[in-house]
């Protein structure tokens, strides 16, 4: 009867999930690293764009008023 119910079961072994969990983690240490690389990479070009716009506004200030903002 014992085997019966066994065979009838149906699901993962403790080895199959902790395979499974161990290449998760090992994608995740991959892909954490690229993405923080991928934000870096995001916030400098952020930062520029927002050095170009500030400079267009100084710009166009000095040719409304022929002078530069204190």
């Amino acid at each position: 009867m014992l085997n019966k119910f066994r065979k009838s079961e149906k699901g993962f072994t403790l080895i199959e999930l902790l395979i499974v969990v161990a290449i998760i983690g090992i994608l995740a240490a991959i892909a954490i690293p690229q993405f923080a690389k991928y934000r870096e990479r995001g916030y400098n070009s952020q930062a520029m764009s927002d050095v170009r716009n500030t400079r267009t506004d100084i710009e166009g200030y000095y040719a409304t008023w022929f002078s530069y903002p204190n």
